[in-house]
């Protein structure tokens, strides 16, 4: 009976080992409901350091890559723009890398193909969102282990990967934001400040919003921002003077330049602020908006005020419980994720890897109210030759 027992053992063992290494059961980890992966995809790529995306980059022609054995080949069908794309393109976060590599930060879309220890957790047709360089591409190769398995190709679930999760840890982590404190959030109806106004909400905070239009004063109105203020109709300083003498006691700050004078001179008594970005000095050679701190260590005494900086890249430790606890929240119905397609785009929607060029003029001219997404590729995967 023994021996027999063995025998079955050694059998099963046997048959896996077979089934494991036959290369017929490889073709089902690029193959996704029996249609064909293209032989050549498009993929944006930095061939030379701007801050022009125009300039910098170029669309290229390539063989879709062959995941290693712990990765996903992800077929993307949405991205995300940045306004650090064209930080990213100038080469300004490591000046090391040299030209050319590849652009974008933020995907989701179907898993088309796998290796061996990916196929553990994932298997083909799975839908996963990803934070890496390399998503401007219509396949990205994405180690497993940075996947995040999303519910849906949806572009709600990218807006959470770089604008939410900033907004989330950021706050969490340096804003130390107590019920009935008053957050300032400057570009309050882009990309990362819809969410920085809604988590200083759920904290119980009073929130103004800075906007550009009154449509998105509206948007604001509609996610819970206390005071919207449409800077082109109503004086910021002003405003913030006579209707908070008190000061404000954490600021969410992406603008930079005068903007951030502001903010530093609006402090309350122990105030935090917190420097996300500068957007309005990234397009220029320095990629730095012009900044008066002569006086700033004096202003930071005279009120115990603080300021602190934010990059996303070294509070990883934090990613997975943010973008989980994100997910549940947008679930719930307690998220809103405004997304801008570019419907109302001159050229309208932003549809195919090269209107990822206009998605990044549509942002920096400043029209887009929520997060600017590109839809690389069309929904229908099993009836279209990918």
């Amino acid at each position: 009976m023994s021996c027999f027992s063995s025998v079955t053992v050694l059998s099963v063992s046997h048959t896996q080992m077979r089934f494991i290494v036959d290369m017929s059961y490889s073709a089902h980890f690029m193959d996704f409901k029996g249609s064909s992966i293209a032989s050549s995809m498009k993929k944006l790529v930095v061939t030379k350091l701007s801050p022009n995306f125009r300039e910098a980059v170029s669309t290229q022609t390539v063989a879709v890559p062959t995941p290693g054995d712990a990765d996903l080949l992800v077929r993307n069908r949405f991205v995300g723009i940045n306004a650090s794309d064209i930080n990213y393109s100038a080469g300004r976060y490591d000046p090391s890398v040299k030209p050319p590599f590849d652009a974008g930060f933020e995907g989701i879309g179907e898993v088309v193909g796998l290796g061996l220890s990916a196929s553990s957790r994932y298997t083909v047709g799975d839908t996963v969102a990803y934070f890496g360089s390399g998503a401007f591409a219509e396949y990205t190769v994405v180690p497993a282990k940075e996947a995040v398995p999303v519910p849906a190709v949806k572009p709600e679930f990218l807006t959470l990967l770089v604008s939410g999760a900033t907004a989330y840890i950021a706050l969490k982590r340096l804003g130390d934001l107590a019920k009935g404190e008053t957050v300032l959030v400057t570009a309050a109806a882009g990309g990362t400040g819809q969410f920085a106004v809604q988590f200083a909400k759920q904290a119980g905070c009073h929130v103004i919003g800075t906007c550009s239009t009154n449509e998105k004063a509206g948007f604001l109105k509609s996610i819970g921002c206390d005071r919207p203020i449409n800077y082109t109709a109503e004086d910021l300083a002003k405003t913030l003077r006579k209707e908070y003498p008190q000061g404000i006691d954490v600021v969410y700050e992406s603008v930079g330049g005068s903007v951030l004078e502001l903010a530093v001179n609006s402090l309350a008594n122990k105030g935090r602020l917190i420097v996300i970005g500068f957007i309005s000095g990234y397009q220029s050679a320095s990629g730095i908006p012009p900044f008066k701190g002569g006086t700033l260590p004096v202003k930071l005494l005279q009120k115990s005020a603080s300021i602190r900086g934010f990059f996303l890249p070294h509070f990883l430790g934090d990613y997975r419980e943010a973008l989980s606890s994100m997910i549940q929240m947008f679930a719930k119905g307690k998220l809103v994720c405004e997304v801008d397609c570019g419907d109302l785009a001159e050229e309208g929607k932003f549809v195919g890897l090269d209107a990822v060029f206009r998605a990044v003029d549509y942002m920096y001219a400043g029209r887009n109210l929520g997060k600017v997404v590109v839809e690389v590729a069309p929904p229908s995967v099993s009836n279209s030759k990918l």
